[in-house]
């Protein structure tokens, strides 16, 4: 599994800065407090698909797997504060659970309606996975894509130092408010949130495109943490993505839209 931190906030980074990644556009708002939510609903088919991107990254991600779904099928995507459409932007560290917190009002404003398939990518995954324990009874499933483990920093920081002194540089000089509130916020409250306690469809979706300048010890800590994920969802099942990079959505739409109605018929035989 390549989940690179520095990969993913150097993507995230050009994304940001060079607002060259909008291919589609959030269409209402909801007012949770001071901040202005953006988003995009579509269809009205239950079970609701849920969106969620990775650090740096708005909606727009999602495009490509959102226009291979049928268009009857009821979808939410949204830009999280200080991206996109979405402001202002947070300053303080945003743990996992504030996130999944915050989800859950916009999806309440927005009416969009549980049970929920929780489709994440990244520290979106990160996320999502804060969500299902949070919010159980509102979940019918999980899609996640390279997900972010909650150890992923502490580890980088241990295990190769050099990666995670550039990584430090980088959020210095380059990341946003809103990334630097997220990144800086990544590894708390999980520890104390709720297990989980509900076992659902979960399918977790690997890259297999190498990195260039990946060292052994990087590739060591990523593989354990990758193996971890099977603990911490119970029943889920995991496959390597053949020529996926970390955006597996924008590299390999059709295999994440095809995921996601597998899940789908996943949950409507459990109901049966």
């Amino acid at each position: 599994m390549n989940i690179s931190i520095s990969r993913i906030l150097l993507a995230a980074a050009a994304c940001f800065v060079a607002a060259s990644c909008s291919t589609v556009r959030p269409t209402q708002s909801s007012k949770l407090g001071s901040v202005e939510i953006a988003w995009l609903r579509a269809g009205a088919a239950p079970p609701t698909v849920v969106f969620q991107s990775g650090l740096g990254d708005g909606l727009s991600p999602w495009a490509a797997v959102i226009a291979r779904l049928p268009p009857s099928l009821a979808v939410f995507a949204y830009d999280r504060p200080g991206y996109g459409a979405s402001r202002p932007a947070p300053i303080a560290p945003r743990s996992p659970c504030e996130v999944a917190r915050e989800l859950h009002s916009v999806l309440a404003a927005a009416g969009a309606a549980p049970p929920y398939v929780l489709v994440g990518h990244s520290l979106g995954g990160q996320y999502q996975y804060a969500f299902a324990r949070l919010f159980p009874e509102t979940v019918g499933g999980l899609l996640l894509l390279d997900p972010t483990h909650p150890d992923h920093w502490a580890s980088m920081q241990r295990e190769t130092p050099g990666a995670a002194a550039a990584i430090s540089a980088l959020r210095a000089t380059v990341f946003s408010a809103a990334m630097k509130a997220e990144f800086d916020g990544q590894a708390l409250c999980l520890d104390t949130a709720p297990p989980m306690t509900k076992v659902v469809p979960t399918r977790v979706l690997v890259s297999t495109r190498p990195e260039v300048g990946q060292t052994p010890a990087f590739r060591s800590f990523v593989g354990r943490l990758v193996s971890d994920w099977w603990a911490k969802l119970p029943g889920s099942t995991m496959q390597a993505i053949d020529g996926a990079g970390h955006y597996i959505q924008t590299d390999k739409p059709d295999v994440v839209a095809a995921e996601i109605r597998t899940l789908l018929v996943e949950i409507a035989n459990k109901k049966k």
